[in-house]
């Protein structure tokens, strides 16, 4: 697998450290509020970047973080006249409404920043004991951008460039505009925990390097995020992380692009701004999963009304193959068709489209396609009137494989609830045989109420979902 890296802005083949493992760490939400549909990108990106790497074999240790004390957090309990950790916990469990909504997994560790002051204390202690970090009279502790050669080379921009518009606000004793804070002092009413230079708490980008050694290590495979993290979050955490370790601090680093809504940049300000929740209650969550995997994850993306409509009805192409091959599956026989190696050999195809786009770069978008394709060969060379039972499991097989990695058609009903829609067809058989056309009427448009459409062919009732 290739993957383009920030770090060298080119794509690279992946080495993981340890052969047949992957570290992967990706930065979570500031949990203050409901996630919006640009965290939702990153979410659904890398859930598919780790299902694709467990689907080729590798173990994957999958961490990804929640900042639950930030000014954004003790802000918002100021508001709602509550305490920071009353709010954190009521948005991770909103966050988590959400992420299994749009079919997102659970890492394979969810750490709390406060649940790591420890380790971040000790992080802050050896960097002001190798003079990369010092303590101000107010009790903050900064890192100096100075002492390390390395800074900017994430984004790939010069230190003096950097500067450029940097200034030191109110209240910071930092000795120049670069430097940022890594512990702060806490201010009156504020939460705060005892350290060697007062009572305080971790600032944003500590708290990242500090769960990165604790869970995957000095050196990790993969770091991954929004491309809006590129400066200065990501680069602040290699400037402490590598001056505190002494080691590189990630191999890979994977960003994605941003998220327009009608072709403008998605902001509070201009009052285009979505939470997934919004969204969801309108479109429903699988939509919006498609739609942040529609695109080669480095592209920008754009919302609009039409594109998740669009999304929609992509969706319901699949629901639509999947359901015709369990009707297909239903009246298949045992007898093997002449040309079912041939048909075969073709869906075999489809999945080494599939893998070959994955592989470039997690190219989700021409994934996507390669899916399209095997629906494509499905209707016309599998779901036919002499199916047989094995052709027909092996495309559901295929089918299936290849959507789950995508993260896709996870809202299929359960087998009780498909039964309940046999039994009305089989009602409406029973008054069609009797010439009640009323009653088969009724019954038809009572399904289509619930989003049930019917067929009637030679075959039988075939029916999908909306």
């Amino acid at each position: 697998m290739r993957i383009y890296n920030t770090l060298t802005r080119k794509k690279e083949e992946l080495e993981t450290i340890n052969p047949g493992e992957v570290k992967i760490y990706a930065c979570g939400p500031t949990v203050y509020n409901y996630i919006h549909i640009g965290n939702a990108r990153p979410l659904c990106v890398f859930d598919t970047l780790r299902r694709y790497m467990e689907y080729r074999g590798l173990k994957v240790n999958f961490v990804q973080n929640f900042t639950d004390i930030d000014d954004k957090i003790i802000r918002k309990a100021l508001e709602e006249n509550s305490d920071y950790k009353t709010v954190s916990e009521k948005y991770i469990k909103e966050f988590w409404t959400d992420a299994k909504g749009m079919n997102i997994r659970e890492a394979t560790v969810h750490p709390k920043a406060t649940e790591n002051i420890d380790e971040i204390i000790d992080i802050i202690k050896t960097l002001v004991d190798k003079g990369y970090a010092y303590p101000a009279e107010n009790g903050d502790v900064y890192f100096s951008t100075r002492k390390f050669d390395g800074y900017g080379k994430l984004s790939h921009q010069p230190l003096e460039d950097l500067e450029a518009g940097a200034r030191i606000n109110i209240g910071e004793l930092k000795r120049e505009p670069m430097d940022f804070a890594v512990w702060k002092a806490a201010k009156e009413g504020e939460p705060y925990w005892e350290s060697p230079w007062g009572k305080g708490r971790p600032g944003w980008h500590i708290e990242c390097s500090a769960m990165v050694r604790r869970y995957l290590g000095e050196t990790i495979d993969i770091h991954c995020g929004g491309q809006d993290l590129i400066f200065p979050h990501h680069e602040n955490e290699i400037a402490q992380s590598e001056c505190c370790n002494g080691v590189d601090f990630a191999h890979y680093w994977m960003h994605n692009g941003y998220i327009n809504v009608d072709n403008v940049k998605m902001s509070k300000s201009l009052g285009n701004f979505f939470t997934v929740r919004d969204v969801a209650e309108k479109y429903g969550y699988e939509p919006i999963r498609y739609l942040m995997i529609s695109s080669q994850y480095r592209s920008p993306i754009n919302y609009s009304v039409d594109v998740i409509e669009q999304c929609k009805a992509s969706l319901s192409r699949l629901y639509t193959c999947r359901d015709n091959l369990d009707f297909a599956l239903s009246n298949a026989k045992d007898e093997k068709p002449d040309d079912a190696e041939e048909i075969k050999k073709v869906m075999d195809s489809r999945r080494e489209q599939y893998i070959k786009a994955m592989d470039d770069d997690l190219n989700t978008a021409d994934a996507i396609s390669a899916v399209f394709e095997l629906v494509k060969d499905i209707n016309t060379k599998v779901i036919v009137d002499e199916s047989s039972k094995e052709l027909v499991n092996y495309a559901i097989n295929i089918f299936d494989e290849l959507t789950d990695v995508l993260g896709l058609v996870y809202n299929r009903q359960s087998s009780s609830l498909d039964d309940e829609i046999e039994e009305m067809i089989e009602v409406r058989q029973k008054a069609r045989k009797e010439k009640n056309w009323a009653e088969a009427d009724r019954i038809r448009d009572e399904l289509k109420a619930q989003g049930i459409i019917l067929e009637d062919t030679a075959q039988g009732v075939k029916w999908h979902r909306e």
